[in-house]
């Protein structure tokens, strides 16, 4: 009844995974969308020893604008944040040392809910520019630590990063990607190869990742930065959905989680049944 499959059968697996998107909206794109499914679920998984798949690895990005034609796996790591631009900074790094911090690059606040009221002129300026020293120090330690790329994981109690910190990092040449959520750093590190860096006195070089270039892609009217030539990169990939409206979106990442899934069973019971028509 049922017929062995080894995964090194391209082919057979290519075949099931069309069978998978035949009955869909975007049934005309599955030549392109299959071997998409296929490559992602061999990149992420070691064939010789796996019995299961973890969907989590394969980060599925949407973005309006072009056709579904447009999709594409990236191996590597791609963010929906954009780079901050702020005195027009660097939109493209090439041999990127890449830094993700958890802490603040703005001024500190009081731990209980605080106002300090400043009335003279000569305390205002004390305040400011001991600010200014505050911030300019962990800029100056992040570039030490031979920092060109700095992802910042996105703060609740504060700004993670202040104005007068973007303009520091941007005369020292650093790119800068704020805003990452809580629930993107794992797979951020996992995909990069690098640590969470929870406060400065842990900003040292063998916390970050290398990689050949990161750079700020326009697509339609969104921008997303794309990371490749990861130096050490984990078991991870990344798929750019592309539709020209948001039903054809949601339509393209369904067949393709569904398409996953089908490929996932072929690598946890390496069998296909099949079945044949009734006999009148």
């Amino acid at each position: 009844m049922a017929t062995p499959v080894a995964l090194s059968d391209r082919e057979s697996l290519l075949k099931s995974a069309m069978t998978s998107l035949s009955s869909k909206v975007v049934s005309q794109y599955s030549n392109l969308l299959a071997p998409i499914t296929v490559d992602a679920v061999l990149r992420v998984i070691d064939p010789a020893t796996a019995d299961n798949v973890n969907l989590k690895d394969i980060r599925v990005v949407k973005k309006l604008g072009g056709t579904v034609d447009d999709t594409e796996l990236i191996e590597g790591l791609v963010l929906e944040q954009k780079i901050s631009h702020l005195a027009g900074g660097i939109s493209q790094v090439e041999k990127a040392k890449i830094g993700l911090i958890q802490f603040c690059i703005s001024p500190p606040k009081t731990d209980m809910e605080n106002q300090v009221v400043v009335s003279d002129y000569t305390q205002m300026d004390r305040v400011l520019r001991d600010e200014r020293q505050y911030i300019l120090e962990i800029c100056k330690k992040i570039k030490k630590a031979g920092c060109n790329v700095l992802l910042i994981q996105k703060s609740i109690l504060r700004d993670a990063v202040s104005d007068l910190a973007l303009h520091f990092l941007n005369k020292m040449k650093i790119l800068v990607v704020r805003d990452i959520e809580r629930d993107e750093i794992e797979f951020v590190c996992k995909s990069l190869g690098c640590k969470p860096i929870a406060s400065l006195d842990h900003f040292t070089p063998e916390m970050m990742a290398s990689a050949e270039l990161v750079e700020e892609v326009p697509l339609g009217t969104s921008k997303v930065v794309k990371v490749t030539g990861i130096t050490t990169p984990g078991r991870t990939v990344s798929i750019l959905v592309r539709g020209s409206n948001k039903l054809v979106l949601e339509e393209a990442e369904r067949s393709l989680h569904d398409a996953l899934c089908v490929v996932r069973c072929l690598v946890k019971k390496r069998y296909i049944t099949k079945v044949s028509a009734p006999q009148e």
